[in-house]
């Protein structure tokens, strides 16, 4: 049974932000995040099987999500195309409020750590469930987060630091 009109609405609506913020940490460029989003709805509207409930679809977006950017990072055009340098102004992201600074350090950490924090601290998953949703075991997620953790508490030192020497 496909998804409704209304019910691919009301997801996109109640989603669409979690989704793209997401794809964002993993891919780290705004344009390619909302393409990778975009396919991710359309599959969701293509999908025949039935879900059990909200969460169910919540976190079946975000597994297919981390599969797009895995497949968006593994393709030729993305590995043998370079960026356009003058349409670096022009980017705009979805990030609205004060998760905006977070989520830019949060960039530099590495790929794994980095969205393994994003699901644990900004989606609200366990860690049973962000090994669910990246087909890996809790133990290493729980890694992950530690070393993230420590990779997030270096980089913020670091920031301090530099701005306490600015002044």
């Amino acid at each position: 049974m496909r998804v409704t009109d209304n019910e691919l609405e009301y997801y996109i609506r109640h989603f669409r932000k979690n989704v793209y913020n997401a794809v964002l940490c993993y891919v780290r460029n705004p344009s390619d995040a909302e393409d990778i989003t975009q396919n991710t709805f359309f599959k969701l509207y293509t999908y025949t099987k039935s879900f059990n409930d909200d969460e169910h679809v919540k976190a079946w977006l975000l597994r297919c999500a981390i599969n797009e950017c895995k497949n968006h990072l593994r393709s030729h055009w993305y590995r043998f195309s370079a960026p356009l340098e003058s349409a670096k102004d022009m980017t705009c992201s979805d990030n609205t409020g004060h998760d905006d600074e977070m989520l830019g350090i949060m960039k530099k950490l590495s790929k794994n750590n980095r969205i393994a924090l994003y699901m644990y601290y900004y989606e609200g998953y366990t860690i049973e469930e962000i090994g669910h949703i990246l087909d890996v075991s809790s133990d290493t997620v729980s890694s992950r987060l530690h070393r993230g953790r420590q990779q997030l508490k270096k980089l913020l030192s670091e920031e301090r630091n530099g701005l306490f020497n600015e002044l």
